[in-house]
């Protein structure tokens, strides 16, 4: 026979679950305020300085090129096909050394047509000339007869006067006489007036003549220069660059056929960036960097533009060039721009090209962390940047580039 019991307390079963729902929830509430672990970088990959404190120079530095001081471009007169090739780039040349030869028929017809017609007008020009004299004289004898005339009728009409107050001669031959006196000096008169305006027209008719033919001798030149550019010289003694043209190639008219240079007379061609050659002035010392020694320098010339992204500089050597400088060669050039005197500053870091605010990762003592500080640069350098506030004295900072730790304030260094 079953016997009933009373059933079992559960107090403390309860007491123990609730117990562990409050250690779980205490431990998961802990866990969420626990900052994330720091990333970890190689330290065998970071580049790293300390800041010190002293004198600094400030430089700029740029690519360029070495370019000769003194260049003679060689441009095409006139369309033409290259007949002969004479010199080569590289050879050095004398004055009016043949560099090559071209030929274009239409220029040699050109230049025929114009002696044609400077011929023709010369030729026009004698005869006008011939023509005017022998008017001239025509008409110079036509006075002359005039006047003998004029004075025989004259002489007449005053032998007439004096015989009608003698009462010898009739009033109609006086009248007669009269009116052939008054005839031949109206006649003497024109024929003087035509005399000098023939003679001053003549003048105008031969300067009008003159002008013309001494218009078409300059056509007539200026096509004789065409064609005897044909027959390319050198304008000046030097070294020819740039002579790439073929047997049977046609050049356009105003295409570069070459350049003369003198390979001993160069200068540097620097490409500095705009962000970095706002400080450069001219007279400042350069260096350049040949790669076969360094020749001092001094800037002689800025751009006043900027072209993608740079500012051309020149700068002025003021040493011999090594050997192997030729024209073209790759150098590389440093301008100092002013001395910092006293100054905190340590090397440029890759996220700290311009001045003002940025983050940088400082080492803690130990070497084990760095932590992010927030850095206020003044004045940089090629390779270094000056500390205005953020850093001190013997604090090791990370120069490489930390941007993929933009989202982190810490990072562990293995």
């Amino acid at each position: 026979m079953d016997v009933p019991r009373a059933p079992r307390k559960k107090t403390g079963r309860n007491a123990a679950v609730a117990g562990g729902v409050v250690l779980l929830a205490a431990a998961t509430w802990g866990m969420t305020q626990l900052k994330p672990a720091a990333p970890t970088v190689e330290g065998a990959t970071l580049l790293m300085d300390t800041v010190r404190k002293g004198d600094v120079i400030r430089e700029v530095r740029g690519p360029g090129n070495l370019v000769p001081e003194r260049i003679r471009f060689i441009t095409a007169q006139a369309s033409a096909r290259v007949d002969r090739l004479v010199a080569q780039s590289g050879q050095n040349v004398t004055p009016d050394m043949v560099l090559l030869e071209l030929s274009n028929p239409n220029e040699e017809i050109a230049a025929m047509r114009a002696d044609q017609a400077l011929s023709q007008a010369r030729a026009d020009l004698v005869s006008l000339r011939t023509n005017l004299t022998s008017a001239r004289l025509s008409q110079e004898g036509l006075v002359a007869s005039t006047n003998t005339s004029f004075v025989s009728v004259s002489q007449e009409f005053a032998a007439a006067d004096s015989l009608l107050k003698r009462k010898l001669i009739s009033t109609f031959e006086y009248n007669n006489k009269k009116a052939q006196a008054e005839e031949m000096t109206t006649r003497l008169r024109v024929e003087r007036e035509r005399f000098a305006l023939m003679r001053s027209t003549a003048d105008s008719q031969l300067a009008v003549a003159g002008t013309n033919v001494d218009r078409l001798k300059q056509i007539a030149d200026f096509q004789r220069d065409r064609l005897n550019s044909m027959h390319v010289r050198a304008p000046e003694a030097g070294v020819v660059q740039d002579l790439t043209l073929q047997m049977g190639q046609w050049v356009q008219e105003g295409a570069t056929l070459a350049k003369v240079v003198q390979p001993g007379k160069l200068k540097a061609v620097l490409r500095i960036p705009e962000s970095q050659a706002k400080d450069v002035q001219l007279g400042q010392l350069a260096s350049i960097d040949t790669r076969n020694g360094l020749i001092p320098g001094h800037v002689s010339r800025k751009d006043p533009s900027a072209q993608a992204g740079t500012v051309t500089i020149d700068v002025a050597l003021d040493a011999a060039l090594p050997p192997g400088a030729v024209p073209d060669l790759s150098i590389d050039g440093t301008i100092q721009i002013e001395k910092l005197k006293n100054v905190l500053y340590t090397g440029r870091p890759a996220s700290g090209a311009g001045t003002g605010t940025v983050g940088l990762f400082r080492v803690e003592p130990g070497g084990g962390n760095a932590m992010r500080v927030q850095v206020v640069l003044g004045r940089n350098s090629v390779t270094t940047v000056e500390i205005v506030r953020g850093l001190q004295v013997g604090d090791r900072i990370i120069l490489s580039d930390m941007a993929q730790f933009d989202n982190v304030d810490r990072v562990r260094i293995k």
